[in-house]
């Protein structure tokens, strides 16, 4: 397997802290068996949207509201991504939020496998229809692309076969097409930046490399 250098620079000391606390009240208020132990919890949620407010700008009722709605035991999200290939072009789609490029993908949704979630998400975001062949890498999404991701997410890109399909856009995306790498449009760094371009060029050169990872 390859091994990638992990840092945590990019993320501010207050998203850390504020990150940590209310993964802790989550999976408290999960666990709680007295009164006590659910209000101390709910201050904490408090304490977190509070400091995430007052450093990002954002309203602390709403803040609240979303900590409140994540049940049970905290654990990281995950985005899946579909690296497809066709003619030595790579497949990307317009994302409607931020108007830049990206490999087709989201987050998974429960009750479906990793594999089923790519094939799914390249076929809404893109209307092609692909085959998982590999996993390329997993990525701690919040140092790589992602640092002001409140909740901490993994990221997995799969190198997949294109078997079907035609470009169509949906209501996430705006636009799909395939860019030779180097005349790519800009790209929407949170889904897809250069580090992950970088890894999958080398497995497209070399198909029996491992895969990287976090």
């Amino acid at each position: 397997m390859t091994k990638k250098p992990n840092s945590t620079s990019q993320i501010p000391d207050w998203l850390k802290w504020a990150r940590e606390i209310q993964a802790l009240a989550q999976t408290g208020l999960t666990f709680a068996q007295s009164e006590y132990e659910v209000l101390r919890n709910k201050r904490l949620l408090e304490l977190a949207a509070e400091i995430t407010s007052q450093y990002g700008n954002l309203s602390p009722d709403d803040l609240l509201n979303n900590f409140s709605a994540q049940p049970g035991y905290a654990t990281p999200k995950i985005d899946v991504r579909g690296a497809v290939i066709r003619e030595g072009e790579l497949l990307l789609v317009q994302e409607c939020t931020d108007k830049r490029w990206a490999m087709p993908g989201g987050w998974a949704d429960v009750g479906e496998s990793p594999a089923e979630m790519v094939v799914r998400e390249v076929r809404e975001e893109s209307g092609f229809i692909v085959r998982p062949l590999k996993v390329v890498g997993i990525y701690d999404a919040n140092r790589s692309g992602r640092p002001m991701q409140f909740y901490h997410a993994y990221k997995i890109i799969f190198l997949c076969e294109l078997i079907g399909g035609r470009a169509r856009p949906s209501n996430e995306t705006l636009d799909v097409g395939f860019f030779p790498f180097d005349q790519l449009p800009p790209l929407s760094q949170n889904r897809t930046n250069e580090m992950h371009l970088g890894e999958l060029r080398a497995h497209l050169t070399d198909p029996d490399r491992k895969t990287a990872f976090d």
